[in-house]
């Protein structure tokens, strides 16, 4: 199943409902999770060796986990391509929602 077509969104705030309904799949928000907690830990390692060129991974690794959450087990195309901006940063409030038990992990 692809996503069917959403609406414009006006704020971060409409967006987050839709955000979450295409990751009901817990396997997907799983995957979610492990991609943003590598992409923190590369971010973090970047910044304490002084080595910038391990930022390139960041995209790599939380892409790539979260694709395969939406490819395969979710079997919807991910938001990024439409709303990058606003997906971005639902990833971290889910990421964050997750840690603090307001989504089931």
């Amino acid at each position: 199943m692809m996503n069917s077509p959403a609406a414009d969104f006006s704020s971060f705030r409409d967006f987050y409902p839709y955000y979450l309904s295409e990751h009901a799949d817990r396997t997907c928000r799983r995957l979610h999770f492990v991609g943003t907690t590598l992409v923190i830990g590369i971010v973090l390692a970047a910044t304490v060796t002084g080595n910038p060129v391990m930022l390139l991974l960041a995209p790599v690794a939380g892409y790539g986990f979260a694709w395969v959450g939406h490819y395969v087990f979710e079997k919807n195309r991910p938001a990024t391509f439409k709303y990058p901006f606003y997906s971005l940063l639902g990833d971290f409030v889910m990421y964050k929602d997750m840690l603090t038990g307001k989504i089931a992990f």
